[in-house]
């Protein structure tokens, strides 16, 4: 497959914005493992480190781009920025994570910079090895350094209807992930083998890892605990344009009294700040009403709101009814939207080009109590905390249930908000826990304990979902392990890469 060097980098970027279509709302996961095999495929015939960097700049480039332009809703429709700069700080953006992959096709070619060629069988198993390791290393640094930014990690595409989904209570999502990565790789060795003996050989492992898959599936790893529970989700359908208005606050708080009080569930959960009042500020005798409506129902409400305390300000989710009182304090922000980074360099950022409510927020801490509500433990997560699996395994296996708040107005009627639901997804599988998502304007859904979506509300629509939740104990192996397990694969990987090469191919100088 030869190409011009030109027309390497359109099929790549391309096959970035193809690998979108797996993500939701589309959920076309083979799409994933069919792009990142061509990008493997790619960089084994690369001339060079540098254009193997290039190469993965431009697949890279490719799947931000087409995967979070709807950060242009946020920064221009709600956060007032100029409608050129909104585009350029997202393509920007969009090439700083580009720098990741472009960083996993640099190493593999200084990696294999020594082999004496790569047509051999040998040179080829490092498709399933090196190119792999290095790809889910990068997707995992890219969620650590800088507070990290997940979004799109490719594992995502495979929760929750792929057979792959099954390795997430095991791995988690970047263990998911180096199974789509390595399905790539086979991909693009059984193109350049073609139907031989070793060829047969590279469909087998690729049959059989998508085969465990199905296998694991039927795994229990988690039991119910208790009797079901009746749950209502409330959508209020506040527009963002709207939701921090004065004008409009009686009215907001008059939905929210509306659907509490036509719920009969005694689990009530309202979206991320739905009450966009400090706690302090709310009217005495409108808690009062909430409270005993949920006292009524033999259960309690979990209210979004904002609250301040020694002159900080917290994102929190706050309990009213049955039990204590309680709280949650939302402690993984989002840099810019929720705290300036380098305030006093990159405040002005803020204050000059951005007009977002409530952009300057404290941290709740990492060793928060989960709430005891409505006879479960609940490990509430609020908006963007739920994309770092690692941090939602701290409350288990004590919790019982996870919640998720959020707001996704702010992203318009964009797919940001299914992806989101994809997200939650994941978590549900990795935990064996049931996820209820109580949102602004969708996607608010209830989800089982292996990732299904149970019920959901329409979008951009006023509702309440109801319907049963099922608490569950125990631990899966990912709730054990965490990410270690995936990294001790990864480093497992990386040494039998090494040893391939130190012991099959002499030495040669490196690429040009």
């Amino acid at each position: 497959m030869k190409l011009p060097v030109m027309n390497k980098y359109i099929v790549v970027f391309c096959a970035g914005m193809l690998a979108v279509l797996g993500f939701a709302p589309f959920s076309v996961y083979p799409l994933a493992v069919f792009a990142l095999a061509l990008l493997f495929f790619q960089w084994q015939h690369a001339r060079g480190k540098w254009m193997a960097a290039r190469l993965g700049f431009a697949f890279g480039f490719g799947l931000f781009i087409a995967g979070i332009g709807w950060l242009y809703v946020a920064l221009h429709d709600y956060g007032g920025m100029h409608a050129l700069l909104a585009a350029a700080a997202i393509a920007l953006f969009a090439a700083v994570l580009a720098l990741f992959p472009a960083a996993a096709g640099y190493a593999q070619a200084r990696l294999r910079a020594r082999f004496g060629g790569r047509e051999g069988m040998a040179a080829a198993l490092l498709l399933v090895l090196l190119m792999p390791a290095l790809w889910v290393l990068l997707e995992w640094l890219r969620g650590l350094l800088f507070t990290g930014f997940p979004w799109l990690v490719l594992g995502y595409t495979q929760a929750a209807d792929s057979p792959l989904a099954g390795y997430a209570p095991l791995l988690g999502v970047y263990g998911v992930s180096l199974i789509v990565a390595v399905s790539a790789g086979l991909l693009a060795l059984l193109w350049q083998l073609r139907w031989t003996v070793q060829g047969k050989i590279a469909f087998g492992v690729l049959l059989t890892l998508w085969l465990g898959g199905v296998a694991l599936r039927v795994v229990e790893w988690t039991q119910p605990q208790g009797e079901p529970l009746k749950v209502s989700l409330l959508q209020g359908n506040i527009g963002q344009g709207v939701k921090f208005d004065e004008n409009n606050l009686v009215g907001t708080l008059e939905t929210y009294r509306r659907l509490v009080q036509g719920s009969d569930a005694r689990l009530i959960v309202m979206p991320e700040t739905a009450l966009p009042l400090l706690r302090h500020d709310l009217p005495d005798n409108y808690m009062h009403l909430l409270r005993n409506h949920a006292i009524a129902n033999a259960g309690d409400l979990l209210i979004g709101l904002f609250e301040r305390e020694r002159g900080l300000y917290y994102n929190s989710v706050v309990t009213l009814g049955s039990s204590n009182s309680q709280s949650y304090r939302k402690n993984h922000l989002v840099p810019f939207g929720e705290f300036i980074p380098l305030r006093p360099v990159l405040g002005w950022l803020i204050n000059d080009l951005l007009h977002i409510p409530m952009s300057d927020q404290a941290r709740g801490g990492e060793r928060q109590q989960v709430l005891h509500v409505a006879g479960q433990r609940v490990a509430v997560n609020i908006c963007y905390e739920d994309v770092f699996g690692e941090e939602i395994i701290r409350y288990l296996p004590e919790a019982t249930l996870l919640v998720n708040v959020t707001n996704d107005a702010w992203y318009g009627k964009s797919h940001a908000a299914m992806q989101h639901n994809q997200i939650s997804q994941m978590r549900a599988l990795e935990t064996g826990r049931m996820m209820l998502r109580a949102t602004n304007t969708g996607v608010t859904s209830i989800i089982a304990a292996d990732g299904r979506v149970l019920q959901m509300l329409p979008q951009h629509e006023e509702g309440a979902l109801t319907g049963m939740a099922q608490g569950y104990s125990g631990s899966t192996p990912y709730v054990r392990w965490g990410n270690a397990a995936m990294l001790g694969l990864l480093a497992l990987m990386l040494a039998a890469s090494w040893w391939l090469r130190q012991s099959k191919f002499p030495e040669r100088a490196a690429d040009k």
